[in-house]
């Protein structure tokens, strides 16, 4: 097997150009928007948008549910970038959702304990409720920031971070996002972030039982050392990789006689 070995500047150039002809295609004109979370696949993606497009046509949306501790990081961002941003707090909305569940009108069921997981979803897809809301009001284009890394072992939520208009960063790992990140002269501080779900205050790889460098080895290389790793990261994938399949649908088989546009 070849060295692997990766150029941040020439894939950082063609994401740039990528991004471009997106919105050439998909929205000239159109603003890109995102949730930022001050990790480093918001700001990569964030930054990756300013060189694309100007700093005047990317919208930053901060989303405490509350109080959030790392807050500060997401404003470092959007205040380096130099973008027009919203901070939108999800408490209530999140809090609203949550009870209205609980103290709903049930039928033949009882949900008024929702599961763990269930309420830790939830703000992720209540933020990105948040970022589509603001996105169809200021003419824009929603950025999904996920990287091959979480999308490979389905380490994200459906429809929340999951979803977006167009991903920059969707075959690239989370080793070649630091890179990136690097490359486009991005604080150190938020490169090198602590992958944190910021929802169950674990970090990322406490979750997931192994590091993003063993994955990304085992991604680019197909070497991982520990038989149990390798185990826990195929049952991940063979778990979740419906989360990057479109919807199935039903085949009517019924002919459809409108011209399709390209």
């Amino acid at each position: 097997m070849a060295e692997y070995t990766f150029d941040a500047k020439k894939m950082k150039d063609a994401v740039v150009q990528w991004i471009r002809d997106f919105f050439e295609k998909n929205g000239p004109g159109c603003n890109a928007v995102l949730g930022i979370s001050g990790g480093k696949d918001s700001s990569v993606c964030a930054a990756l948008c300013v060189e694309a497009l100007g700093k005047d046509r990317v919208i930053g949306v901060l989303m405490p549910n509350g109080e959030q501790a790392d807050i500060d990081m997401s404003r470092l961002l959007v205040e380096h970038l130099g973008i027009p941003h919203i901070v939108v707090n999800i408490k209530d909305a999140f809090d609203g959702a949550v009870n209205a569940i609980k103290n709903g009108e049930m039928h033949g069921l009882d949900v008024s304990e929702l599961q763990r997981q269930t309420v830790i979803n939830l703000a992720p897809r209540i933020r990105m409720a948040t970022v589509y809301a603001v996105s169809q009001s200021m003419n824009g284009r929603v950025v999904n920031t996920c990287n091959q890394s979480e999308d490979w072992v389905g380490y994200s939520t459906r429809y929340g971070d999951a979803a977006g208009d167009f991903s920059p960063l969707a075959k690239l790992t989370v080793q070649e996002v630091k890179a990136i990140g690097t490359e486009l002269g991005l604080p150190d501080v938020l490169v090198d972030k602590v992958p944190s779900d910021g929802l169950c205050g674990k970090t990322d790889e406490d979750n997931l039982g192994f590091t993003y460098a063993m994955l990304d080895r085992y991604l680019r290389e197909g070497v991982i050392d520990d038989p149990e790793k390798k185990e826990i990261i195929d049952r991940k994938r063979k778990w979740n990789k419906f989360k990057l399949e479109m919807m199935p649908m039903f085949e009517s088989e019924i002919p459809i006689y409108a011209d399709d546009i390209d």
